[in-house]
C-alpha cells in the first residue's frame, strides 16, 4: 500500500506498485487534468509537482510516491500559480488546451523558483513541454507578464 497526499489529502492506493502515478491520479482519484501525451515522459503533458519539483506522472511508479506530496493542475495554488493562470488567460496561450496543464505545473515552478526568469531560464524550465499548436511566444509572454505581475 501507498500512502501519499494529493492536493493537500492523504490518499492511499492499494493496487500494482508499478501502476505510474498518471493513472492512479486519472483513474482512481478520477482528476482528470493531468494529461497523457507520449507515456515516455517526452511531452509534458502528464506534469505534475512531486514533493515541490516537477515531474512527468506517466513514468513514475506509484510505488515512489509513499510519504510525498503530490500536485496536480486542480490543486495547484499560491501567488505564483494565480498569476500563470491569469497572464495564460489575459494572454489567450492554450490553442487546443491539450498541454496546458503540464505547461501551467511546469511555469509555476519555474516561478517558485526564480522570480524574474530569462529567456534562458524559461527555455530551460520548459523544455520538455511540447505544444502541438506552437503556442511557444505567448507560453514566454505570459510566463514573462506573470513574473512582473508578481513583482519578479
Amino acid at each position: 500500500m501507498v500512502t501519499f497526499v494529493l492536493n493537500g489529502q492523504e490518499r492511499t492506493f492499494d493496487g500494482d506498485p508499478d501502476t505510474p502515478l498518471l493513472w492512479v491520479i486519472r483513474d482512481f482519484e478520477k482528476l482528470t487534468g493531468t494529461k497523457y501525451g507520449c507515456g515516455i515522459a517526452q511531452c509534458g503533458a502528464c506534469t505534475v509537482h512531486l514533493d515541490g519539483i516537477p515531474h512527468r506522472s506517466c513514468v513514475t511508479p506509484v510505488s515512489m510516491i509513499d510519504g510525498s506530496d503530490v500536485v496536480t493542475i486542480e490543486g495547484v495554488t499560491g501567488l505564483e500559480a494565480e498569476a500563470i493562470k491569469a497572464a495564460w488567460a489575459a494572454i489567450d496561450v492554450p490553442q487546443c488546451g491539450y498541454c496546458q496543464s503540464g505547461q501551467i505545473m511546469s511555469a509555476v515552478a519555474l516561478l517558485q523558483m526564480v522570480s524574474k526568469p530569462t529567456d534562458d531560464d524559461i527555455d530551460s524550465a520548459m523544455t520538455g513541454n511540447i505544444c502541438r499548436c506552437a503556442t511557444y511566444h505567448r507560453i514566454r509572454a505570459a510566463i514573462h507578464a506573470a513574473a512582473n505581475s508578481i513583482g519578479g
